[in-house]
């Protein structure tokens, strides 16, 4: 356990694609949660516009106003702009020890929760090197209530606050961790399992926690495919077809 509140550096990343609708209320949402966050002593949000043609870019920096910076790039990979987005919170705490540096994930359609620095800094306190939370979705493109609650029944959460779930939108690791499992791979699909399970391979301590919580987008045609939006649509039609 430390012995300081403010002892940590946190950095946040987020890969955007076409996001121009959403990246405000993303970056707000993430500010507040870091504002609410006692034990963070400095943070630095990363949003990597990757292959955008829409004013992503332009959004972000706007909504980061100095408390980050905005990289473009042109990789179309998921897993490469979290790369680096990484690479350049490594650099912006260069000479600290990666020990002190938490970096957060999250996705430009979704909206951290006021505690959600909070809770994963709480958890890495504790010990906990690698905190794999869950995504909310209150609503989905074109059902009610009830169709959206039907639909995401497949969704687990255990009685004791444990889930099963990896989601790129809500993970956050250690920075001395992402080094030594070799940080994120340049996969267009399941980059945040490729992560995770590396983590889990080589014994460092995890917990896959509901306490950190972010809620995503509930489109059902998401900016990569085999995505989050991808499996909602997907049960979608098998439901239909039922």
């Amino acid at each position: 356990m430390r012995e300081r509140e403010s002892d940590w550096l946190v950095g946040i990343v987020v890969p955007a694609r076409d996001e121009a609708d959403h990246i405000e209320e993303c970056v707000a949402a993430i500010r507040a949660s870091l504002g609410r966050c006692r034990r963070v002593a400095s943070s630095w949000i990363v949003v990597v516009a990757d292959s955008c043609s829409d004013g992503t870019a332009e959004r972000a920096r706007a909504a980061i106003a100095g408390a980050g910076e905005v990289i473009e790039c042109e990789v179309s990979s998921p897993g490469s702009a979290r790369r680096i987005g990484v690479e350049a919170l490594l650099r912006r705490f260069q000479g600290e020890a990666l020990a002190r540096v938490w970096v957060a994930n999250t996705d430009a359609d979704s909206q951290p929760a006021p505690d959600w620095i909070q809770q994963q800094l709480s958890l890495a306190s504790s010990g906990y090197v690698g905190v794999a939370g869950i995504v909310h979705v209150d609503s989905i493109d074109g059902l009610d209530a009830a169709e959206t609650a039907a639909l995401l029944k497949y969704y687990v959460v255990e009685n004791d606050g444990s889930h099963p779930h990896v989601h790129g939108a809500n993970l956050g690791i250690r920075a001395d961790t992402y080094v030594d499992v070799g940080g994120w791979s340049d996969l267009r699909l399941a980059e945040d399992h490729c992560l995770w399970s590396r983590v889990k391979a080589r014994s460092w301590p995890t917990i896959s926690s509901t306490s950190s919580v972010v809620v995503t987008s509930g489109r059902l045609m998401g900016r990569a495919s085999g995505g989050f939006a991808d499996g909602l649509r997907r049960r979608l039609e098998l439901r239909c077809a039922s």
